[in-house]
């Protein structure tokens, strides 16, 4: 399969890592284009692009950059690239802590259908909600005990089922979340968000979820990180993830 990753931070390098070791063709951009990626590149053996080379030869496009990169995108990148290949979202939205306020997300709009719009097609949600050294070091082979899952939302079955693929490959159990409007079920400081839980558990989670209690639990997370003074370890992540979920231990 030929895979087009647009960024290469946290996420999108070890996507790229896994998918270049598992014999797929993989394309990395960014946005200093080809030359800026190109170490990377060769040190995980992908093809160093720029942001249309990554996309135009793909059978699935994965976007890994934060959300105020998106509206930044060139607005015709995905002009050539047929409607059948899938776009995958790993975005997180957060205003306050990273991010600049968005009034349309702030006003509800669930996180990828903002990101749709803006690249004027559908999108797929998945790998947003496992923190980045979950996702570089914590998979394991298809049935291991205790594998940890990844949620995955959106609307076209076929494009669904092609993500769900690769979150198997990248090492975790794939976890249908609904249709892409659903995928607020999945955001940041939301049940399932970025706790380490198996398939069974996720699935639970997802289920629990009530719309509109997570964005309040952001500008917690901040007081929370501020008070750590340091940069924070997966560990720390995990317990300041659990604390906001009222998870004891």
């Amino acid at each position: 399969m030929r895979i087009g990753i647009v960024g290469v931070g946290h996420i999108g390098s070890s996507l790229a890592r896994k998918y270049a070791a598992a014999g797929h063709e993989v394309r990395v951009a960014n946005s200093k284009g080809a030359d800026g990626v190109r170490a990377f590149a060769d040190e995980v053996g992908a093809i160093a692009a720029d942001a249309r080379g990554a996309v135009e030869v793909a059978d699935v496009i994965i976007l890994s950059i934060p959300f105020p990169a998106i509206s930044k995108l060139p607005p015709d990148l995905f002009d050539g690239v047929p409607e059948r290949v899938p776009v995958i979202d790993t975005g997180n939205y957060y205003p306050g802590l990273r991010d600049p306020n968005i009034p349309e997300i702030d006003a509800g709009m669930t996180e990828s259908v903002w990101v749709a719009q803006q690249i004027g097609r559908p999108v797929i949600k998945a790998f947003n909600n496992v923190l980045a050294e979950t996702l570089a070091d914590l998979g394991a082979p298809e049935g291991a005990p205790g594998r940890l899952a990844i949620a995955v939302a959106g609307d076209d079955a076929e494009a669904k089922r092609v993500a769900m693929g690769l979150v198997n490959v990248a090492g975790f159990d794939p976890v249908d979340a609904g249709s892409l409007e659903e995928s607020w079920r999945q955001q940041p400081y939301t049940p399932v968000y970025c706790l380490d839980l198996d398939a069974a558990t996720t699935r639970v989670k997802l289920a629990e979820a009530v719309k509109g209690e997570a964005r309040p639990k952001i500008a917690h997370a901040q007081a929370l990180m501020a008070q750590l003074d340091r940069d924070l370890t997966h560990d720390d992540l995990l317990a300041l993830n659990r604390t906001l979920q009222g998870i004891e231990g």
